[in-house]
């Protein structure tokens, strides 16, 4: 990344987090009429204790090497957690680096004999949460999972994906965060701006998230999806790494409600052809988005 590119970087993740903290989280009397959401610039710059004069260079991208000390700071005020926190840190220790060799991600062989063999929903995700690959419960629990399709991209334009969704503002929100975490600083990606660009365009709840620049960990956890024919499934989640791929793999409490609720859309699928990936070949390329 180029230091013009981080000090822009830095000084728009700065800014979005200050639209977002009130004068009272912030422990400052709401004082009367202001015309910027959230904390002023002098505001930020008081309580970090650093001159209004750097602060706004900072937001301005103009200085691209702050200490620590200043960024700690920083955090402190905007109320950053431990994830932004990390990314805040990184923004600032981004350096030029040599341009990397783009190549198509990659599903293993094994895997694909993996999700052969799993009688839960699983699927192999890239890092713009393209699917790469899946079994026949995933497309059975959701036929957007499917290999070709985006989840980020079901999320905000796929009315039925966000009638799937129990929470979708919640969903959307998290995957939006995590988005921004994957793409770090390989903000030149292809598919990332490619991705980024039609759901700007297409999606004015897109367009709210990403310019709030949450980052977030989209890791394990435990969602409700309403399934058009079984109903209301609540389903564990864990994410695993397998060299640059992540397989996402979907399970029930067992014996619970919704394992029976699974098994019974296991046997209902299995009535007709499902169009899995697991016997494709290796290697899957990127999809094409419409």
């Amino acid at each position: 990344m180029k230091d013009e590119e981080s000090g822009k970087r830095l000084g728009s993740y700065l800014r979005a987090r200050r639209e977002l903290v009130s004068p009272a989280q912030a422990g400052l009397p709401p004082g009367g009429h202001r015309r910027v959401p959230g904390l002023r610039r002098e505001e930020v710059a008081l309580l970090a204790g650093i001159s209004p004069d750097y602060y706004l260079r900072l937001e301005r991208g103009r200085d691209k090497n702050p200490s620590v000390q200043v960024l700690e700071s920083l955090a402190r005020v905007l109320r950053l957690d431990d994830v932004e926190r990390t990314y805040l840190l990184g923004l600032a220790a981004a350096r030029p680096r040599a341009p990397r060799r783009k190549r198509p991600e990659h599903v293993p062989a094994r895997v694909h004999q993996l999700l052969a063999h799993l009688s839960i929903p699983a699927f192999v995700e890239g890092r713009a949460f393209d699917v790469l690959a899946s079994n026949a419960m995933a497309v059975a629990l959701s036929p957007r999972l499917r290999p070709g399709q985006n989840r980020l991209r079901s999320l905000f334009l796929d009315p039925e994906e966000q009638a799937f969704q129990q929470d979708w503002a919640r969903a959307a929100a998290s995957f939006v965060a995590a988005l921004r975490t994957t793409i770090g600083d390989d903000t030149d990606h292809p598919r990332f701006v490619e991705l980024v660009g039609e759901l700007a365009l297409s999606s004015e709840r897109f367009r709210t998230l990403w310019a709030r620049h949450d980052v977030r960990k989209l890791d394990g956890g435990t969602t409700t999806v309403h399934h058009p024919v079984v109903g209301e499934l609540r389903l564990h989640r864990d994410k695993l790494p397998v060299d640059d791929v992540i397989l996402v793999v979907y399970y029930p409490d067992k014996d619970g409600d919704s394992d029976k609720k699974l098994q019974l859309l296991a046997a209902l699928s299995h009535t007709e052809p499902t169009g899995t990936a697991a016997d494709r070949p290796a290697e899957t390329p990127h999809p094409k988005t419409p």
